[in-house]
This record gives C-alpha cells, sequence and structure tokens, in this order.
C-alpha cells in the first residue's frame, strides 16, 4: 500500500509538493490556514482531506509530513510533528538557528522518526553527476568551487539572503567536498533593511587545502545559478540558470616549462546527464527511507551542519559590520 503523505503549506512552493505528491500517488492530506487556497486545492486534487489545523490533522494516520511553510514556522511546526512521533522533511532551511536545529535532531533520534531537510540540489541529476565526475577524477584534484545564487528575488523580513539562498550553495559545496570547512570569511551588505543583509560573499577553506565561495543576492537584474568546479586536470561549470541547463566539461590546464606558466587549452565538451525530476526524486527518497530507514542524504545531522555554517557566516558579517561603523 503506497505511503499517505500530509503536505503543511499550499503556498508558492508548497504547491509544487502537492502536485508532484498527487502523480506519485502519495498525498494523504493538505494543511493550510488560507481557507480560500485550501479550498482551490481540495478542489483541484479530489479525495485528499484538507486541514486548517496542523492538530487535526495528526488525529489521522499519515506515514509522514512535508514543511512547507516561511522559515520562521519550520521549527516550531517541526517539533510539533517529532513530537507525535511522525516522519518529516522540512524544506530549506531546517531552522532559524543552531539551536533549533539540534532540538529537532534530537526529538527525531528520541522518537526514532525520520527527519530530512528539503536540500532539492542534492537530488538534482546534474549535482549527482558532478559529483561522479569530481569522484573519478575527471578534473584531477579538486582545487576550487564557486557557487552563485543571484535573483531578483523575493526579499524576506525575518532572514537575510544567506539563510534564504546558501542553504543550497552550502549543501552543494559539502557534498561535492564531502568536508566540512574549517575556516570561513563572509561579508555582506544590507541594502534595503537595518542587519537583514541582501547581498553575501563567503569564502572556505578545508582540510583537503580546497577553497570555495559561495555569491548570492536577491537585488540582481537576472537570474544566475553557477557551480564552478576547478581541478589540476579540468574544469567543470554547471549553469542551472541557462537554457540548456548542461553540464560542460572543459579541457583546461596549467602546466609549468622551466618555473613559467603556460595555457593548455583542449576546449570544451558537453556531459550527459539524466534529466529526472529533482522534487521527484527527493520525495521518492523521502517515503523509501520510512521503510528501508536509511537515510543518508540531506538528513537532520547535515541541515545542522549546514544552519551552523550559516550562522558563523552571520557572525562574520556582523563583526566586519561592526569594523566598518
Amino acid at each position: 500500500m503506497k505511503k499517505k503523505i500530509c503536505v503543511i503549506g499550499a503556498g508558492r512552493w508548497g504547491k509544487n509538493h502537492i502536485r508532484t505528491l498527487n502523480e506519485m500517488g502519495n498525498l494523504g492530506g493538505i494543511v493550510e490556514s488560507n481557507n480560500t487556497i485550501l479550498a482551490q486545492s481540495l478542489e483541484k486534487y479530489k479525495g485528499v482531506k484538507g486541514y486548517t489545523r496542523l492538530e487535526d490533522s495528526l488525529e489521522d494516520e499519515y506515514d509522514g509530513y512535508v514543511i512547507a511553510t516561511p522559515a520562521e514556522t519550520h521549527f516550531p511546526i517541526g517539533k510539533i510533528i517529532l513530537e507525535a512521533k511522525k516522519n518529516v522533511l522540512i524544506e530549506k532551511p531546517i531552522a532559524l538557528s543552531g539551536e533549533e536545529a539540534k532540538k529537532l535532531l534530537v526529538l527525531s533520534e528520541k522518537n526514532d522518526c525520520k527527519l530530512m531537510v528539503g536540500h532539492l540540489l542534492l537530488f538534482h541529476p546534474a549535482i549527482i553527476r558532478l559529483k561522479q565526475l569530481i569522484s573519478s577524477g575527471k578534473i584531477g584534484k579538486l582545487l576550487y568551487l564557486y557557487s552563485t545564487r543571484l535573483n531578483f528575488g523575493t526579499v524576506r523580513t525575518r532572514e537575510d539572503v544567506c539563510f534564504s539562498f546558501a542553504p543550497h550553495d552550502i549543501s552543494i559545496l559539502n557534498y561535492l567536498i564531502d568536508e566540512l570547512p574549517i575556516d570561513i570569511e563572509a561579508v555582506g551588505s544590507c541594502l534595503l533593511q537595518k542587519n537583514i543583509p541582501d547581498i553575501v560573499i563567503a569564502n572556505f577553506t578545508y582540510q583537503s587545502k580546497t577553497k570555495a565561495h559561495v555569491f548570492v543576492s536577491w537585488l540582481h537584474p537576472f537570474k544566475e545559478q553557477r557551480i564552478i568546479a576547478i581541478g589540476d586536470k579540468g574544469m567543470l561549470c554547471f549553469d542551472g540558470s541557462g537554457r540548456d541547463n548542461n553540464i560542460y566539461y572543459y579541457d583546461k590546464i596549467i602546466q609549468w616549462n622551466n618555473g613559467s606558466p603556460i595555457k593548455c587549452d583542449e576546449g570544451m565538451s558537453v556531459i550527459e546527464y539524466d534529466e529526472s525530476q529533482p522534487l521527484k526524486n527527493e520525495l521518492e527518497y523521502f517515503i523509501r527511507s520510512i521503510d528501508n530507514k536509511e537515510l543518508r542524504i540531506a538528513d537532520g545531522k547535515s541541515g545542522l551542519e549546514v544552519i551552523e555554517i550559516l550562522e558563523n557566516i552571520t557572525n562574520k558579517i556582523n563583526y566586519n559590520m561592526i569594523k566598518e561603523v
């Protein structure tokens, strides 16, 4: 019998979870406080139960929950669900502080529940292919990674651009490098609101000597989502905002001759990869984990690690701002 999942929040991103779960045959319920939005959802998805209160949904038997509500509500809602001993996938970020994330992780372990985080791009076939290429030595020793996530996006008033955009990028860096940073430097600019950075650049150093940086902004004239990997035997690029969303391999290296650097450019080629839907992949993984108790990707621990890195970035930004004043 198919697992039944209840989605909390039928807004901008929640409706994607609802649609995908319905297509998979796993949508069981919808919790939405807005009566109009709830009614529209129930009209569209026949046979699905609807609730305006989370507590009412807990009286019914669901195999798991998806939380797709504003970030500031992730902790209190997640806490209620885990205390009810229910499996849950919480959209990124898992919480707005490391303390809250730790409490959710402890609750999930105490009640033997699955706790997964919506680090969607870890289920994107292009990111998975990048991981395979780097691990196989396609570009040799990994020297440098950088990720940009720029857009004229939704400006938040309760979270900065780093907490809003960068969880994706940090989770990708942790996944591709398979290490946590040992040193972080960061700067940010508050252009629209006091103490809420709209633009952030963070630099990371790892034990393996790999370097990385993340650049995020919701004040950008166009959408740009790009990941670049630089190795000593080649380079890779995935442009998630392009028309074709290709992975490109650049056969470009620097060789040395008698102490002089020489550019070697053998051109560029396209790397093929599967074109499956990341959200469907993520939800299928969550549902499979309910039975097989296997949850290694985007689990609660990795969600906590991302939050701790975000807090580190925020602390560095605040320190630099104080110095500037």
